[in-house]
């Protein structure tokens, strides 16, 4: 069986704030739904701990 890699960026993106990942292909958003990636409180809280520590979002 091969690994197919994707590449992040493909499927999602930060929102402004850092805060957020939204899903922009259906794997993204199938995903960003699944893992609750954009609504659970503690990810949100710690994203924005790093947000203002200047370690987030990620570049890429």
């Amino acid at each position: 069986m091969q690994w197919l890699a994707q590449i992040w960026s493909e499927h999602f993106y930060w929102t402004q704030d850092g805060l957020r990942i939204v899903g922009k292909t259906p794997t993204g958003r199938a995903t960003a739904i699944a893992l609750h990636l954009s609504d659970d409180p503690d990810a949100l809280e710690v994203r924005s701990y790093w947000v203002l520590a200047g370690w987030h979002p990620p570049e890429d």
